[in-house]
């Protein structure tokens, strides 16, 4: 599909640190800015790319319009170094590790970083080619409530236990050689989407 880098707001350059915060934002909550702040700090980044999502094919039911998840993200994440973005529609894929692929194509010499929260990563190896997503870049987790046990015993943690890096070096993630990843323990608001959506059902 054609499209351009500035249609997905993507005003990236060689040398660049991009740590890349997928979901369906669906609404998008104080829980991800919060990642999104750490993730800029504890790992380094220059920008953080907030890719919303057509729909997550891990779940059963259609999320909100896509116009309007990204009118909220916009709204919740004003900060000069985050972008939110809907170039997975523009790009046409719905799978991580084909969206990474095109965007390491298209941006040669950025350093790209995907970030998740520990939840994600205890269900890893449920994501299509996930060892792929492992393998292109680095890969920043940011512990969630209740989730840190899970996510350290995961598949994905065992696989690649040899390639995580030790706390203090969370830092360097960014321009490490992959497969390299990094856990973090952050004090994070324990907000979720699906209880975001239940609460405002509860109201109607």
């Amino acid at each position: 599909m054609a499209w351009n880098a500035h249609e997905a707001g993507l005003h990236l350059v060689p040398g660049m640190t991009v740590g890349l915060l997928g979901g369906s934002f669906d609404p998008p909550h104080a829980g991800h800015v919060h990642i999104t702040r750490e993730a800029l700090r504890r790992f380094g980044l220059d920008r953080v790319v907030w890719l919303v999502s057509p729909g997550n094919p891990l779940k059963a039911h259609g999320p909100a319009p896509l116009a309007e998840r990204i009118a909220a993200a916009r709204r919740i994440m004003a900060h000069p170094r985050v972008i939110v973005s809907d170039v997975e529609r523009l790009l046409g894929t719905r799978h991580t590790a084909r969206t990474l692929a095109q965007l390491q194509a298209r941006f040669p010499g950025v350093n790209f970083v995907w970030l998740m929260g520990a939840d994600n990563l205890a269900q890893l190896h449920r994501w299509e080619d996930w060892r792929e997503i492992m393998e292109r870049v680095p890969v920043g987790v940011l512990a969630r409530p209740g989730s840190r046990m899970a996510a350290r015993g995961s598949v994905a943690a065992d696989v690649y236990r040899h390639a995580r890096l030790p706390d203090r070096a969370a830092g360097l993630l960014a321009r490490a050689v992959p497969p390299a990843w990094s856990f973090v323990n952050v004090p994070l608001v324990n907000l979720s989407s699906t209880e975001l959506r239940g609460a405002a059902g509860s109201k109607m």
